[in-house]
């Protein structure tokens, strides 16, 4: 495993603190922060996407009207519930992301960060970032694979919530197939057991933890050589088994964009989460225009 420095390259603000105001949209006005600790939202958008497009990082590519990352950004954006926002990327998409930040002015974006040359990496520069900035150990960090850009709000404050219970959380939803754990003989695998489908889950993004909880457990993670976790959550069950992590209800609508074959399913979300916008918004319309003819 190796550690990349993480280099901001937007001014970092504070975090915020219970007592500050969030802001909500582009042009919204400071509102009272919801939340007795930060909630911070990293969105790690340093993969190269090998399975993807070697020339066309997938994080930058457009889906409906906007970029995959965008989407991710957005989602925690528009969250009342989430004050911060770092994004984690690599060298090659820099430019590309902060000039996307500066132009949709994303107000609850803090800092844009270095990733590493693996997941683990990424997250381990976000969270000495958030130390260096004197994030609290109590705070909620939710961090989030910016190719699942369809994650739906009550994912997010399943997350939010479930951590007032447990410090560390993960979105998942049911498995529909049967898994098969395998063993190794050599020239193929075989079946080693098979887990009741009942108690099988695929894991998916965000996934929550208090900031201390995390922390805690990359550092015991770290003194390991064989330490190749997939994500974060694998880290706590790892090496802080005695914490459960609580299943938060996720959707089969949050999509993890891997291969260009995920394209047309992710264009297909996209138009029916616009045609869903664009009904309630004539639903509003209509609502206002009855109230007013009614005054």
């Amino acid at each position: 495993m190796t550690q990349n420095a993480s280099n901001s390259t937007v001014k970092p603000d504070d975090i915020a603190q219970p007592d500050d105001a969030v802001q909500s949209g582009n042009n919204a006005q400071p509102v009272p922060a919801v939340q007795p600790v930060p909630v911070v939202a990293v969105v790690l958008a340093a993969g190269f996407g090998t399975r993807f497009d070697p020339d066309n990082p997938k994080q930058l590519v457009s889906v409906g009207d906007k970029a995959i990352v965008a989407w991710s950004i957005e989602a925690f954006e528009s969250d009342p519930r989430v004050t911060d926002i770092v994004v984690v990327v690599n060298p090659r998409v820099r430019e590309a992301v902060e000039e996307l930040v500066d132009e949709a002015g994303y107000p609850k974006v803090r800092m844009i960060i270095d990733g590493g040359a693996e997941r683990v990496d990424s997250t381990m520069a976000a969270l000495d970032t958030l130390a260096s900035v004197g994030i609290p150990g109590d705070a909620k960090v939710l961090i989030h694979d910016a190719v699942r850009p369809f994650v739906e709000r009550s994912s997010i404050d399943g997350c939010i919530d479930a951590l007032d219970e447990y410090k560390a959380a993960t979105v998942a939803v049911p498995s529909t197939d049967t898994v098969l754990l395998t063993r190794d003989l050599g020239d193929r695998k075989a079946v080693a057991s098979v887990p009741d489908r009942p108690n099988t889950f695929r894991a998916q993004t965000p996934q929550a933890f208090r900031f201390a909880t995390i922390r805690a457990a990359y550092a015991k993670a770290g003194t390991d050589p064989d330490f190749h976790p997939t994500d974060d959550t694998r880290v706590v069950v790892d090496y802080l088994p005695e914490e459960p992590v609580a299943i938060v209800a996720g959707s089969e609508t949050n999509l993890k964009i891997t291969t260009l074959a995920d394209l047309p399913i992710a264009e297909r979300i996209a138009q029916d989460i616009a045609k869903a916008s664009a009904k309630a918004r004539m639903h509003a319309m209509l609502a206002e225009a009855a109230g007013q003819l009614r005054r």
